[in-house]
Formats: C-alpha cells, structure tokens, sequence
C-alpha cells in the first residue's frame, strides 16, 4: 500500500470515528438543558427543584449522572431498546441536541450519588 492509500485509511477511520461521537461529544448548551429539564424532567426528577431528590424514590436521581449514560439512556428509551412506557413518550419528543444538553446539564449538577471520578 502507498503511503497516500495508507493516509487516506487512517484519515476515512478517523472520520468515521468521529462521527459515531459528534452529537454527544459537542458542546452543550447548559442553559437550554437547564430549561428542557424544568419543562420536560422536573415533574418526575426532582421534587421541589432539587434534582437529587425525585417525587418517588423509585425514579433515578439525575445530578451528578454521567453525561454519556444519561444519554445512551435517552436514545434507548427513543429507539425502544429500553422498556419504560413514560420515558420512551419523554424520550420521542427529543431531538438529538436536546438529549445532548439535558445529559449535559445534569452531568454538571452536584450530586448526593456515591461516585469515584
């Protein structure tokens, strides 16, 4: 192989790379997670606003979760992969970028979770 085909390997597998990763490795936008979580999460995960505490001890706490857990949850929840029928309604509504600055938004909130980070 010429040293050009050997280049244009590695520059297509480093695209292709970086594809797989460019929604949730772009920056997000806080404040628009911030607002999507009090529209869309608050209800269910965080009573009176605090997001380590959900109305139900059974719904996850959400702050201080990693932001690529939070969201491959999202997308399995969209995709149907995960079986919850409140989040997948939650979930379908959400665009991309909006999983991306939710996952973002709560990844950045101090956490009551036992984490080793």
């Amino acid at each position: 192989m010429t040293r050009f085909a050997q280049s244009a390997v590695v520059a297509a597998s480093v695209a292709a790379f970086g594809a797989l990763f460019s929604v949730s490795a772009q920056a997000a936008d806080l404040a628009a997670g911030k607002a999507k979580a009090e529209q869309a999460c608050a209800a269910c995960h965080a009573k009176e606003g605090n997001w380590s505490a959900p109305i139900d001890p059974s719904y996850p706490k959400l702050a201080g979760q990693y932001k690529d857990y939070l969201y491959q949850a999202l997308v399995q929840y969209k995709d149907g992969r995960r079986k919850n029928g409140i989040m997948a309604g939650m979930a379908a509504a959400l665009s991309k970028d909006e999983m991306n600055n939710l996952s973002a938004y709560f990844a950045s909130l101090p956490t009551e979770l036992n984490t080793h980070r």
